[in-house]
């Protein structure tokens, strides 16, 4: 017997997942600190633009439980603790491209025996920003230039072409001397240096 999900999140992933197909758009690729492309399965780290705003993306414990947050290193020139991959949203893709949904993981193992994949995760009471989390369903995420560096953000476009989005750049949200990423808030820019 099969067992139906109503999940609108888990049906749009699943339908994009079947219909997903090489992309014709020449859109650019997003590129590391050395000039290179960002490539599938490959390992980066993700680093603010500006040293002065923290280390890189890693994870952390908000509630000292799971699930793990996606976070930032306090410590200003710190690469942060685990790197990343990406794999876009069209599986014949090799290339991360400028405004193509992807879905990023970090290259860790946790006690929480779950993925460290990203997803967008339930809202701050006070302010509204939605947390970046991991476990669960993965979510797809894009890049954007913002001029020598670029915004990370939540729109699946590509994955969910149908879906009425509440799209987002992600930035940090401090809460209790946490550093944590958010969406719906002022944007950090990034770089992208491989591992």
């Amino acid at each position: 017997m099969v067992r139906l999900i109503k999940s609108r999140s888990f049906f749009c992933l699943v339908l994009a997942i079947t219909q997903a197909q090489p992309s014709d758009d020449l859109s650019p690729p997003v590129l590391d600190t050395n000039g290179q492309a960002l490539q599938r399965g490959l390992e980066y780290y993700i680093l603010p633009e500006d040293n002065a705003t923290g280390g890189g993306l890693t994870l952390v414990e908000r509630n000292d439980s799971c699930p793990l947050y996606v976070g930032q290193k306090e410590t200003s020139g710190s690469e942060g603790l685990f790197p990343v991959t990406f794999s876009p949203f069209v599986g014949e893709e090799n290339i991360v491209r400028e405004s193509h949904d992807f879905i990023v993981t970090f290259s860790a193992f946790t006690t929480c025996i779950q993925s460290t994949a990203w997803r967008v995760g339930e809202s701050d009471p006070k302010t509204g920003r939605r947390f970046i989390v991991t476990g669960g369903v993965p979510g797809f995420f894009r890049i954007d230039r913002n001029g020598t560096s670029y915004n990370l953000g939540w729109c699946p476009s590509m994955a969910c072409p149908n879906c009425r989005l509440r799209c987002g750049f992600a930035g940090i949200l401090i809460e209790n001397g946490k550093r944590l990423l958010a969406l719906d808030g002022p944007a950090l820019p990034f770089v992208f240096k491989r591992a």
